[in-house]
């Protein structure tokens, strides 16, 4: 008995072009995985974006940085005592907020403006200038000083009730009352340092109270437990029960003539600007990686070249078969006119009366007969419309003979 070993099953999921299920699924995976992880690059970029932002932050002396060299405890302490720090780094949120018995400090001036200094002078409110040598100089006539002398602990030396409050205090920096100045009170001049010097003025400049610190590091929270830079700070920043707390910043869009937020970047965070370049760069290399890639030019022969006579000669009969004997009177009359405005050197503006007074002049002929030839009524027939052209071709022939 003869047995017949049956042919083996074809595999699985084979077509006909011979791939499988598998091999159509990785070759998909391998040309979608790069725009995939594009998305998902910008996914995680738009989750960034609209996570809120930190409660704290690492700029030296703000209100809100816990470092050493940060000012929290100084605004949690004025927080305590009634007074509402507002925090910013925009010049244009200091002047909306303007107002008499309010209180600015700005701390340092190396970012600012000469229409931000200017700004500063003519503001309504009380200035605290806080290591911000130029401001002083300009808005209050407090000059900068130098001093050997470095973190000494300083007596008053002057009758100011503030300075007399805090009694002494640790700080840097020396201060001195410029030439034009007048009214100004300095305290905690350091030992050795020339009488009329201090690290702590204070004046009026058109009725508001002007105060200035040579340095900031009693503001910070290592030093502001020392001696009594506290008592100090709560009484010069602490004045009002508003006080703006400005650090002036490079990334302030002010520019002297717009408030800041009447532009539409003035709520985005800095670094829009940045993750808006990275996404067109992105944008572009996807757009290079699976645009069409055209090749050269290729020149097509024509099935039937067809001379420009033979098109013009359709062109009649089609004017002919319709009986359109104005449009055909109309396109004879405007080749004429432009030949002869060429002519005669007009331009293509030219109006009609004066394409007509020209044409009269140089072939001497009646205007009027000119303008009935040119503009006039058009033809009924097809003797009307050779007559017309026969006329026509009459007038350019004198045009170009004159």
């Amino acid at each position: 008995m003869t047995t017949t070993t049956p042919a083996p099953a074809p595999p699985t999921g084979v077509v006909g072009d011979g791939t499988t299920a598998r091999s159509r699924a990785s070759r998909r995976w391998r040309r979608a995985r790069f725009p995939l992880a594009i998305g998902a690059v910008l996914v995680v970029i738009g989750l960034l974006a609209a996570l809120p932002e930190p409660r704290t932050s690492s700029t030296p002396l703000a209100p809100d940085n816990p470092a050493p060299v940060g000012s929290r405890a100084l605004a949690q302490i004025l927080g305590d005592h009634g007074v509402r720090v507002e925090y910013t780094q925009r010049f244009a949120d200091v002047l909306d907020a303007d107002r008499p018995g309010l209180t600015v400090a700005v701390l340092g001036d190396t970012m600012l403006l000469d229409d931000q200094v200017e700004a500063l002078r003519d503001m309504d409110a009380d200035l605290v200038l806080v290591d911000a040598p130029w401001a002083a100089s300009v808005v209050a006539g407090v000059e900068a000083g130098y001093s050997d002398a470095g973190d000494d602990e300083r007596s008053p030396s002057c009758d100011d009730p503030d300075a007399l409050a805090a009694g002494t205090i640790v700080t840097s920096g020396t201060l001195s009352a410029g030439a034009a100045s007048s009214g100004v009170t300095l305290c905690f001049p350091a030992s050795g340092d020339p009488a009329g010097t201090g690290a702590y003025a204070v004046t009026e400049v058109d009725g508001r109270r002007v105060a200035v610190l040579a340095g900031a590091e009693l503001l910070t929270n290592r030093s502001l437990a020392t001696a009594g830079n506290a008592a100090l700070a709560l009484r010069v920043l602490g004045r009002g029960e508003d006080l703006v707390w400005y650090i002036p910043s490079w990334q302030d869009p002010w520019n002297g003539s717009t408030s800041d937020d009447d532009a539409p970047t003035s709520t985005m965070p800095p670094w829009t600007g940045p993750l808006m370049l990275m996404l067109g760069l992105v944008a572009l290399v996807a757009a290079v990686w699976r645009g069409r890639r055209f090749g050269p030019l290729v020149v097509e022969r024509l099935p039937v070249v067809v001379r420009s006579g033979e098109t013009t000669r359709g062109r009649g009969r089609l004017y002919r078969r319709g009986r359109a004997h104005g449009h055909a009177a109309a396109a004879l009359r405007a080749a004429a006119a432009s030949r002869c405005a060429t002519r005669l050197g007009l331009p293509r503006s030219a109006g009609a009366a004066e394409l007509v007074d020209a044409i009269a002049h140089a072939v001497g002929r009646d205007p009027r007969q000119v303008a009935d030839l040119l503009y006039g009524p058009p033809p009924h027939d097809d003797p009307g419309l050779a007559r017309l052209a026969a006329y026509l071709d009459d007038l350019e022939s004198e045009v170009h003979r004159s």
